[in-house]
């Protein structure tokens, strides 16, 4: 879709203002810095994420898989502010197009100590409030957020969205939401994900008539010395935060603003990984870049990044990887071969794992499935490690080689990987294939800095995360993509649309 052009309006930070014209609302978004101390507990957090994330796979079908519940906001950088009530009732939220759900915290959250270092809603003091009481959980990696759910006025910039369901937070576990920045959560997904089926704020304001197009962009600021952090527009685009025009691809499944996406390209070479295509999410309450660790993994090698050492991955390369090779220089079928070494089994299109299939003691079914998946997942990221060595017609000994180096490469899971600040110069372009377009992303831009001076550390915007089909695989574009390239979530045509940021 072609947006004509709107009128401009003056712009202030943590303040909107309403063209009468064009009902085009402003939401000025402050921006933060990476915090140290968020990092430590970012850390902590990733263990029991890694945990949720586990336990949500044992429980049935993989398309079940929540991408909610995988987020970890503390490296969150962007915040606005909402009323909520009548008066208004001040909140400093996340504007997150990766979840549905407005939710902020209450006044009856008497034993989370998270409650008491933020803004809490007092019902008492709202004139517009209505009783619902329903009760309401949002499952997150690093713990639950619950309460029940109430309704009231809610006020984004000048305009007020009258009677939206949110919830009122009772109980906020864990570090993430002691130490974050932000109250609550104003999600911007669609109301297939959204908990208790609640009417996502955005919905209410095209229902209701606030907005004049049912479209909402992103610009966020990636200049670290200017105080202005960006700027959320609902009911169009503004002309003076890209350049060119949109890239359109259409949201091919509806909840998160999720498309399909193209091969991932490091340093002008095809990852192959996604060549036959992948999905990725454009989503605003993530910083990074969360992808396959197969892909991460050759990224953090691209760019000398450091990771965990992968015990099971160092030990099929020196046991099969021969056999590996041997099978892809005689064309077999690379989906096949891990399960014609006997690490997977094949169900007619692609490995699975053997999982606990093959364990008698029922007593050691957790380890020795946990190891069985693990040797699985290695054999197949060699293949694709080896399979993209074989097209750029590399020696045997060097494909080895380069494996047995990308497992010392291999990323935490859904944690960091560090780089030396002072080669982020010579770091590779890493592309990403948007509707038949090249994406680039420079080293400047995908590498984060904490710190200034000697004390500075250089972190990679790039994090694994391994979704299953068929939902997966899977990437979370967030705002370390988002930022490079302005973004508009085009509900009237069902299309998200990226263009170069100004």
């Amino acid at each position: 879709m072609e947006l004509l052009p709107l009128l401009l309006c003056s712009v202030v930070l943590f303040s909107s203002v309403v063209s009468c014209e064009e009902k085009l609302v402003r939401i000025g978004l402050k921006k933060l810095r990476f915090d140290q101390n968020n990092r430590v507990a970012a850390r902590l957090e990733a263990g029991h994420a890694r945990e949720g994330l586990r336990a949500a796979g044992d429980k049935g079908d993989p398309r079940d898989t929540d991408i909610v519940a995988l987020k970890n906001y503390l490296d969150a950088q962007y915040y606005g502010e909402i009323g909520v009530g009548t008066p208004p009732q001040k909140f400093t939220v996340i504007f997150d197009t990766g979840s549905s759900n407005l939710w902020v915290p209450s006044a009856k959250c008497y034993f989370s100590v998270s409650c008491f270092l933020h803004a809490k809603y007092k019902s008492s003091q709202s004139s517009t409030y209505q009783k619902n009481g329903k009760s309401a959980e949002i499952q997150y990696g690093t713990g639950a957020i619950a309460g029940f759910f109430s309704v009231d006025h809610v006020k984004v910039g000048k305009l007020v969205v009258k009677d939206q369901d949110f919830i009122e937070a009772t109980r906020e576990p864990g570090v993430t939401f002691l130490m974050a920045k932000f109250d609550g959560i104003l999600g911007l997904g669609f109301r297939e994900i959204s908990v208790g089926d609640a009417v996502p704020v955005w919905d209410n304001m095209m229902k209701q008539g606030l907005i004049k197009e049912p479209v909402f962009s992103f610009w966020l600021n990636r200049h670290v010395d200017e105080e202005e952090g960006g700027e959320i527009v609902f009911g169009g685009v503004d002309p003076n935060h890209f350049k060119g025009k949109h890239t359109y691809v259409p949201v091919t499944q509806k909840g998160y603003w999720q498309f399909d996406m193209g091969d991932v390209i490091i340093g002008g070479k095809p990852t192959g990984y996604c060549g036959r295509g992948c999905s990725a999410i454009a989503d605003s309450g993530t910083s990074l870049l969360a992808g396959p660790t197969t892909v991460v993994a050759m990224i953090n090698k691209a760019i000398g990044a450091s990771g965990v050492v992968s015990q099971q991955c160092k030990t099929v390369v020196s046991q099969y990887g021969q056999t590996i090779l041997d099978l892809l220089m005689a064309e077999a079928g690379p989906k096949k071969i891990c399960s014609q070494i006997g690490l997977c089994t094949f169900d007619g299109t692609k490995s699975v794992s053997m999982g606990i299939e093959s364990v008698v003691n029922e007593g050691d079914e957790r380890s020795s499935g946990a190891v069985n998946d693990a040797m699985c997942s290695a054999c197949e990221m060699a293949v694709v490690w080896m399979q993209n060595q074989v097209m750029q017609n590399q020696t045997q000994e060097r494909i080895l080689q380069y494996v047995d180096e990308l497992c010392d490469r291999m990323p935490n899971p859904m944690g960091e990987s560090a780089v030396e600040c002072g080669s982020v110069s010579s770091m590779p372009t890493v592309s990403f294939t948007i509707g038949g377009k090249v994406f680039d992303l420079r080293p400047q831009e995908y590498i984060l800095k904490v710190g200034e001076g000697t004390a500075a550390q250089c972190i990679s915007g790039f994090t694994a995360l391994d979704i299953p089909p068929p939902r997966g695989p899977l990437w979370i574009l967030g705002d370390v993509f988002m930022g490079r390239y302005h973004t508009v979530f085009d509900y009237g045509n069902m299309q998200v649309g990226f263009a170069e940021a100004a």
